[in-house]
């Protein structure tokens, strides 16, 4: 059994993890633990840059805090600013003790209203709850979900990413 840590104690970024995993690796068994760690960067990461700093610092830090595992997973959701637009994603990093794995995953334009609040500085999660009157968003559906009122939820957002990711250790040959 493989062991994954995966540097977040949300819901949904961990169960990404695990089914990017199970995706890739059907014949494998992976035990998922998370772990807090920061990421380095503002709670709100705008650009590519600072969001992948964030998944990298992320899976990095929890690779030396929890030693002991096979793999560690960050991802870390940011903002690009485009003029007056922002368009959302989130990069993810996957270490094990020799290789990286890295993705993005797909974008998509924010309402101006909650452009609006995040470039008041709230993070995007909490600009959502207030734009749509729920509460802790980001730990279930997220943008993509609230947007699409349930067709893409946060989970179904991140695990092509992690798929993605996977590939230097689903073909080490090719990433020595």
């Amino acid at each position: 059994m493989k062991k994954i840590i995966v540097a977040s104690a949300n819901p949904v970024k961990i169960q990404a993890a695990l089914q990017g995993f199970q995706e890739m690796f059907p014949d494998q068994e992976f035990q998922v633990e998370d772990v807090s760690v920061p990421s380095g960067v503002s709670d709100q990461p705008i650009g590519q840059e600072e969001t992948y700093d964030g998944a990298y610092n992320r899976a990095n830090n929890a690779r030396k805090e929890v030693p002991d595992a096979d793999f560690w997973v960050g991802i870390e959701g940011g903002n690009l600013k485009i003029g007056r637009e922002m368009e959302v994603m989130a990069w993810v990093v996957v270490l094990d003790r020799h290789r990286i794995g890295k993705a993005r995953t797909a974008g998509f334009y924010l309402p101006p209203k909650v452009v609006e609040l995040v470039n008041q500085g709230y993070e995007l999660g909490h600009a959502d709850d207030i734009v749509f009157g729920v509460d802790n968003s980001k730990q279930t559906m997220g943008s993509a979900g609230l947007l699409t009122e349930g067709v893409m939820d946060r989970l179904r957002f991140y695990v092509p990413a992690v798929v993605l990711a996977l590939i230097p250790f689903k073909k080490e040959e090719l990433y020595p």
